[in-house]
């Protein structure tokens, strides 16, 4: 796509056994082609080869279509986890990796 960078993502520690998956971004251009599920998988065995056993992530609750890919994914809601306890704005998924 032009040399232009279209899709990102990255993960930090949450805890001892988890990863926080961050910066999901599929630009309008290159969606529907597997980029967002590609970066994902790869961030998930990148988190598992470091010896973490969990992924959680948040994203807002009218991101329907970000939802149903980290539900296909295997990721599940569970409640919200610091620092998004109380923001009913967010929903928080969990997966084990």
């Amino acid at each position: 796509m032009d040399n232009k960078a279209v899709a990102c993502g990255c993960f930090k520690k949450y805890n001892k056994n988890t990863i926080e998956i961050k910066r999901m971004f599929v630009s309008p251009e290159a969606r529907g082609i597997g980029l967002a599920q590609n970066i994902l998988r790869e961030l998930e065995l990148w988190g598992h080869d470091l010896g973490y056993l969990f992924s959680v992530l948040e994203t807002l609750y009218k991101q329907k279509e970000a939802i149903a890919l980290y539900q296909k994914t295997g990721y599940t809601i569970v409640d919200n986890y610091e620092p998004y306890v109380g923001l009913d704005k967010s929903i928080c998924m969990e997966k084990q990796i």
